[in-house]
């Protein structure tokens, strides 16, 4: 029995850091993240890819989880992991901010649904671009890409020898502002044609307010904007995939900041 703990026990160590990484990973990922995945399911997954990903990434330091050193290590596990998951949750929070925009340019942001998935209430355009992402997520192999980015993280920031600069700090606060102009970009067709709408029924019932074109304008714009964004749906794939790049890229540049003596030069 002692001899079987022995051999045990390293082997628990190389997998247990992996696994924390890994699992706060997936619960600040985009669908892995979410309520609909069980805490089970997804703590199973992180074993699985631990397991997978061990032969390929440094060998572990051996730290006693009793000590200070194995808290604080176990701390930065999770941080490392939060902060991959938060990286490839933007594009997710750039098309969900896209939604909340056009549906209330388009007026549809009073109809509100229940998310069953994920417990909570969201405007119908919200709704489905959640969809879109999750089926063009797994097109473009996006749990694959976010498994390559957690294995390469252990080169780039070894176990117990990472250090958090200003830089990278400022590169999370850009991130997120980039968020918010992405959105808009995307929602900026249907602002415009939704405002350009308004205007003209301004315009025509100020020429000819017999026509009461004020109970209408409500119908035209949502008309309108719907068939706006049936254009627009087939281009959003190709958006996605520039929004990946830049999210890659912002993963680099995060990956080569001198980060204390773990970081890459």
């Amino acid at each position: 029995m002692e001899i079987v703990l022995a051999q045990l026990l390293p082997l628990a160590n190389t997998i247990f850091w992996p696994f924390c990484r890994i699992a706060a990973a997936l619960a600040a990922s985009p669908i892995l993240g979410d309520a609909m995945v069980p805490v089970r399911i997804r703590l199973l997954i992180a074993l699985i890819l631990a397991l997978a990903i061990q032969p390929g990434i440094p060998a572990m330091p051996v730290i006693d989880l009793l000590q200070l050193e194995g808290v604080t290590a176990v701390a930065e596990q999770v941080l490392i992991g939060g902060l991959l998951g938060f990286v490839f949750h933007l594009v997710l929070g750039a098309l969900q901010v896209f939604g909340t925009v056009a549906s209330s340019q388009l007026g549809l942001s009073m109809a509100q649904i229940n998310d069953p998935m994920n417990g909570q209430m969201a405007d119908v355009l919200t709704s489905v671009m959640y969809v879109v992402f999750i089926l063009l997520f797994f097109a473009v192999d996006g749990h694959l890409i976010l498994t390559a980015v957690i294995a390469r993280s252990f080169a780039v920031w070894p176990v117990g020898r990472f250090a958090f600069d200003l830089d990278a700090l400022k590169h999370l606060a850009f991130a997120v502002g980039w968020v918010f102009s992405a959105a808009v970009a995307l929602a900026l067709p249907v602002m415009f044609a939704t405002l350009v709408v308004q205007v003209g029924l301004g315009l025509l019932n100020r020429v000819a307010p017999a026509l009461n074109l004020f109970a209408l304008g409500f119908s035209i714009t949502t008309m309108f904007g719907l068939l706006l964004l049936t254009l627009l749906l087939p281009s959003l794939p190709d958006h996605y995939g520039r929004m990946v790049e830049h999210v890659l890229e912002l993963y680099d540049r995060l990956a080569t900041r001198p980060l204390g003596n773990g970081g890459m030069q």
